[in-house]
């Protein structure tokens, strides 16, 4: 049996099933869809808004004024043009974000926070604060917790770099 980077080859369909590897990642999936789950469903209880806007409201509250175009928010997503744009749609319905001339192009659109998203986000972000650590960090050993969110971000940095550019 040959050895693919120190792990046994897969051979069958229950050594697949069993690698440790696809454990792993598994496990790393079932979390974190778990987790988003559970931490959605509280800030839509307790604020109104899905996961996704709340989001949304991040992205535009780390970007500022003057706001950020319907593609720069569809790519720091990964969700298509029509799809931020639909979402967007909805949250300016809310009253949560609004569309603005861009300063630089008199022809584009930027979406920016209103006063009532900037509440929304800082109202939902508190009690986000508090379910991570009750869900997210609890969980895990005290000594373990730093490393584990540095592992986390490193992660992330390696899989956004490797992701295509939208169109």
């Amino acid at each position: 049996m040959g050895e693919q980077g120190g792990q046994p080859e897969i051979t069958t369909a229950k050594e697949a099933a069993d690698n440790e590897l696809v454990l792993a990642f598994g496990r790393l999936q079932g979390a974190a869809n778990r987790l988003e789950y559970i931490l959605g469903r509280k800030i839509e209880e307790e604020c109104g808004i899905s996961h996704l806007m709340y989001e949304v409201l991040l992205i535009l509250g780390r970007a500022g004024d003057p706001g950020l175009s319907m593609r720069a928010i569809s790519q720091e997503q990964v969700l298509t043009t029509g799809g931020a744009t639909r979402l967007v749609d909805r949250m300016e319905a809310a009253g949560l974000v609004q569309r603005v001339t861009d300063p630089a192009d008199g022809r584009g659109r930027l979406v920016r926070l209103t006063p009532l998203g900037e509440d929304t986000v800082v109202r939902a972000s508190r009690l986000h604060v508090e379910n991570i650590k009750r869900y997210f960090l609890e969980p895990l050993p005290p000594a373990h917790r730093e490393r584990f969110a540095e592992d986390l971000r490193l992660l992330s940095h390696s899989a956004r770099t490797s992701l295509p550019l939208l169109p």
